[in-house]
């Protein structure tokens, strides 16, 4: 099961991968693992970057929907106060730069993740997909708060209500992601950006990512809190269940006449 998450540090750069062929949806194991490779790079002396990166061709799909449709009177507060609330949390906490190397989708709580690094960096392939409202679901991950503030309210209420991936040309001309580059070059650009970050004053780095957290984010775990909130009143409603049931029969959900 460890190798649901790989991680590796050479020359101040801590990777981590998530590898969950196909498409690395996240389960309770990756994302409990993925608290323990942030916690590993803090630790680790010698990590001056971290890369989070998705193995094969897509970061990640997000939340495993199939562990979701087995999950029946399970508490989605409790799953977010004890798993994505607190990963996001640490990845802002980080005192290091965290760049997110985003090569397909990236939906959901994945999403999520990549909007809490620091750094995006982008294939031409990459799509963004809200993805929660499309299950039945409202926002977690504090999808809420970091995707408008890097695109605009406007957008990013369109994104969530239509479910419409957002492109990766989209991506670069909204601000949601730093660089855009080919898919064979993603890998090696996002080291060489990684190693020009290495190569900097990252305690002054840590200093000024404390700043934005101050200055944009100031109300960060309130909003996860709230989240959470919100997504156990979703959770319990007829919508969510025929989203699952739908994503999982492979149709489109018959949603119920107000």
């Amino acid at each position: 099961m460890a190798d649901l998450i790989t991680t590796e540090c050479n020359d101040g750069i801590f990777v981590i991968t998530m590898d969950h062929p196909k498409a690395n949806a996240l389960t309770l194991e990756m994302v409990r693992l993925l608290q323990g490779a942030f916690k590993e790079a803090a630790a680790q002396k010698q990590a001056r970057v971290v890369v989070l990166r998705g193995a094969g061709e897509h970061f990640s799909a997000g939340q495993d929907v199939y562990q979701i449709s087995k999950s029946e009177g399970e508490s989605y507060r409790q799953h977010l106060l004890e798993t994505y609330n607190p990963l996001i949390v640490q990845i802002r906490r980080l005192d290091l730069p965290v760049l997110a190397e985003v090569n397909g989708t990236a939906a959901g709580a994945a999403l999520g993740l990549a909007l809490a690094c620091d750094l995006r960096i982008a294939s031409q392939q990459a799509r963004f997909v809200v993805g929660f409202i499309g299950i039945g679901l409202a926002l977690d991950s504090a999808v809420s708060l970091l995707l408008p503030a890097l695109i605009g309210l406007g957008r990013a209420t369109e994104a969530a209500f239509t479910n419409k991936p957002i492109s990766a040309k989209e991506a670069l001309e909204w601000g949601l992601v730093n660089r855009l580059v080919p898919l064979a070059e993603l890998h090696s650009r996002t080291l060489q950006m990684a190693k020009l970050l290495a190569a900097g004053p990252i305690h002054s780095m840590a200093l000024a990512k404390r700043d934005f957290n101050q200055a944009i984010l100031p109300q960060l775990e309130q909003v996860l809190d709230y989240e959470a909130h919100i997504q156990e009143i979703a959770r319990s409603g007829v919508e969510h269940r025929e989203g699952v049931r739908a994503f999982v029969e492979k149709r489109s959900p018959a949603w119920e006449a107000r």
